[in-house]
């Protein structure tokens, strides 16, 4: 793990980037790569393509990494004063009940706020805890004063404008990560490392190898274009699910055999456990339930790829996250094995 990762990453989750609202999280990234000398492009969705120069250009493969988050929308003014919101990607609203969050108007003006429950007080309401946490149920209070949907128009704030949640970032003493959306940027954060160790180190990569930056993964089809004809391989690096039933951890790098689109391509997993066993890298196979990724996504486009899926241990996915730094260590090491190691027959 190269020591800048945690810099990276915590800049990466203080940048607000829920999907449909990327532009500024994607010019940090497109810099740093930039900053490389590495050739960046955007596609038209907004996502950046970014390419490691290697021997076989005949051959390629493309790793994606995705910097948009969860969030939500304003989806009405309350005669109240308070907002109604829509959500943008897979979480329930008892995730982000309490949470702090910021309302980005058209304008460009932000607001901050807390997302509650109508029925928060225990004082007023005898259903406080009980009451079903959903959209009809759950506000945003806007540090403004507002009293009613008037003054909030007034400060600009209307349908469509975009919120986003405090991440509260914090590493404690024992390795340990806490934060909002280490799904999906710590990844992110390793390819960023790793470009700049590859490019430093000036190693020559045996293919020419695309890093795809997607921005809209969390609702679906953040990688599933602009995947060039030359790619044979397709790994999405992701974040691996831990719960009940699984074996991923936050110490380890976790191997996708398969998640809800199916599975992954054998040989490939097969490739990335030998390459993990040979370099003593701590790894778990895994099977996620309920997830899909940018590499499910591209075969479902209908790529002729082969795909696979790895990425850190993540405890608690799409709330308050959490994992351990040697879990990040673990998966930079063996995306560093696998870049320099052959395609897998096909």
């Amino acid at each position: 793990m190269t020591t800048n990762t945690m810099t990276y990453l915590k800049n990466l989750v203080n940048i607000p980037s829920p999907s449909g609202y990327t532009d500024e999280v994607i010019a940090y990234v497109e810099d740093f790569f930039q900053n490389l000398k590495l050739e960046t492009v955007r596609n038209k969705k907004g996502g950046l393509i970014v390419t490691l120069p290697g021997k076989s250009t005949k051959e390629t493969r493309m790793l994606t990494a995705h910097v948009d988050t969860l969030g939500a929308m304003v989806k009405e003014v309350k005669p109240s004063g308070r907002l109604k919101l829509d959500l943008i990607g897979g979480f329930r609203f008892n995730s982000i009940e309490g949470e702090y969050c910021t309302i980005h108007t058209a304008s460009g003006n932000t607001y901050t706020g807390t997302i509650l429950l109508h029925q928060t007080s225990v004082h007023v309401y005898k259903d406080a805890g009980t009451k079903e946490r959903n959209q009809d149920n759950m506000e945003v209070r806007i540090d403004a004063v507002v009293k009613n949907e008037a003054d909030v128009h007034a400060l600009g704030i209307g349908v469509g404008d975009f919120v986003s949640f405090d991440p509260r970032v914090e590493e404690t003493e024992t390795g340990f990560i806490k934060s909002r959306h280490l799904d999906d940027k710590a990844s992110v954060a390793m390819l960023m490392s790793l470009a700049e160790q590859i490019v430093k180190d000036a190693i020559d990569l045996p293919y020419t190898t695309y890093v795809l930056i997607s921005n809209n993964e969390e609702i679906g089809y953040g990688g599933n274009s602009n995947i060039p004809e030359s790619v044979v391989e397709y790994l999405a690096v992701d974040m691996g699910a831990i719960g009940d039933g699984q074996s991923t951890d936050e110490f380890t790098v976790s191997i996708c055999a398969k998640d809800s689109s199916g599975p992954y391509h054998h040989g490939l997993r097969q490739h990335l456990v030998s390459l993990a066993k040979e370099h003593n890298i701590g790894y778990k196979v895994d099977i996620y339930p309920y997830y899909g990724s940018d590499a499910s996504a591209a075969i479902r486009a209908g790529h002729d790829i082969i795909h696979g899926l790895i990425g850190a241990g993540i405890d608690s996915s799409h709330a308050f996250e959490r994992t351990h730094i040697d879990s990040i260590k673990a998966t930079e090491q063996l995306i560093y094995r696998y870049l320099q190691s052959p395609v897998v027959p096909h």
